[in-house]
């Protein structure tokens, strides 16, 4: 691009260069002329004040020998009453002029102008004046001028062509340090940044668009990063279920029976695991502007309820949904809508003490899921740090790994929900609002 660029400034102020060079040598062209002109007129004029003053032509003279360089040719009726030493090709131009109507005539062998104006005497023609003039200067004239023009134009030329590629290569080498720079800094390192502040040229607008280049980036990374460390923890439970029921069937031969009740605890682990996978794979796609599906609400809550039975029964536990009045939809599908309820409803049956129960109602665009469990409740000074990826609060009985409500209060973030703890009176209460379907 460089190159490209240079080129087309030199070739820019070539032409123009050119242009100008052009004009300035037709302009001088086109003065000297003039004043070649002008002055051939002044030499006639003076020459005719001459002949007036005397009123008549002089007449019976010979060539004029006193003035041979005078440049002057006087014809009377017909005959040269005074004649310059010219050369025999001006000398008969300026005698075939004079007996003419007039006017300008160049005499290229000679390099000389000739101005021919008549001579009359009272109304009368009664001869003719010619005056030479000689173009040697002019030409010499014009001759320096065009070499200097030429010369003064390559100068100006060569000092631009040097200008323009330093002036290139100065404005484009921090673009190209930039580019580098970006560029490891997306291998490497995304927290760097340029910060050079609101865009106010060329330069600081490159700026803030590979800042912003990077903010995506750097936001892409760390949702794939987010994704994998959810899919990790949601996938290590089944997972590990699966693997422990398998090592606790192949210890010993069993009778069909206990082998039955094995594959279809292995078959609900599998399918809690499909369910996870769906609900990742669902958020991810949302956040990345997919289209929703919508699911019941109620049939939501309840799947979530069946999905914490087992640890519900484990604790002894009363685990209950208020059906709503009338039927509710969620703007989500129904595996991810479940997906963000089932670890709010698993952190309160681990702090529940006898009972958790689900309401369901409808608040403005939204549909709320009110989680209550008679626990130890969540202090004010917890309600947010225990949604921190790896904290637990102050009640942590010592399960769990303390990922639950963070996936949680992500997968709701990534479908315009939100996942936040409340303070009732005695207890703990969470509220998951996702959007109305």
């Amino acid at each position: 691009m460089r190159r490209r660029l240079l080129l087309l400034v030199v070739s820019a102020v070539a032409a123009a260069v050119a242009a100008l060079v052009v004009g300035f040598n037709l302009l001088l062209a086109d003065t000297l002329d003039g004043n070649a002109r002008d002055l051939l007129r002044s030499r006639a004029a003076a020459q005719l004040a001459v002949i007036a003053e005397q009123g008549h032509i002089p007449s019976g003279e010979t060539p004029d020998a006193a003035a041979p360089d005078a440049g002057v040719w006087v014809l009377s009726r017909g005959r040269l009453v005074e004649r310059p030493r010219q050369t025999q090709a001006v000398d008969s131009a300026a005698v075939e002029l004079a007996r003419g109507p007039g006017g300008y005539r160049d005499v290229p062998s000679a390099d000389i102008r000739l101005y021919s104006v008549p001579i009359a005497v009272h109304g009368r023609r009664t001869g003719s004046v010619v005056v030479a003039l000689s173009l040697a200067p002019y030409e010499e004239t014009r001759t320096l001028a065009l070499v200097s023009s030429l010369v003064f134009g390559g100068l100006v030329l060569v000092l631009v062509a040097f200008a323009a590629r330093w002036l290139l290569a100065s404005s484009l080498r921090p673009v190209t340090r930039m580019t580098r720079q970006a560029a490891a800094w997306s291998e490497r390192e995304l927290d760097h940044r340029f910060g050079l502040g609101e865009p106010r040229d060329e330069l600081t607008e490159l700026a803030a668009t590979l800042d912003d280049l990077l903010d995506r980036l750097a936001a892409s990374l760390r949702r794939e990063q987010r994704f994998s460390a959810e899919l990790s923890h949601e996938l290590r439970t089944p997972l590990a279920r699966v693997i422990a029921e398998t090592e606790l069937a192949l210890r010993r031969d069993r009778d069909p029976a206990e082998y039955r009740k094995t594959l279809e605890l292995i078959k609900r682990n599998a399918e809690q695991l499909t369910r996870t996978v769906d609900a990742l794979v669902a958020a991810a796609r949302f956040e990345a502007g997919s289209r929703r599906g919508t699911a019941d609400a109620y049939a939501v809550a309840e799947d979530a309820v069946a999905a914490c039975s087992g640890l519900a029964v484990e604790r002894g536990l009363s685990l209950a949904v208020e059906q709503p009045e009338r039927p509710l939809r969620v703007g989500v599908e129904h595996d991810l809508a479940e997906r963000i309820l089932q670890p709010v409803l698993e952190n309160a049956c681990r702090y529940a003490t006898s009972a958790v129960s689900i309401d369901i109602d409808r608040a403005g665009a939204t549909v709320r899921y009110a989680i209550s469990d008679d626990g130890p409740g969540v202090s004010a000074d917890e309600r947010e740090r225990i949604f921190e990826p790896g904290m637990r609060g102050s009640a942590a009985n010592g399960d769990g790994s303390g990922l639950g409500l963070a996936l949680a209060r992500r997968l709701a973030a990534s479908v315009a929900g939100e996942v936040e703890a409340d303070s009732p009176s005695t207890g703990g209460r969470f509220l998951v609002r996702l959007p109305g379907g």
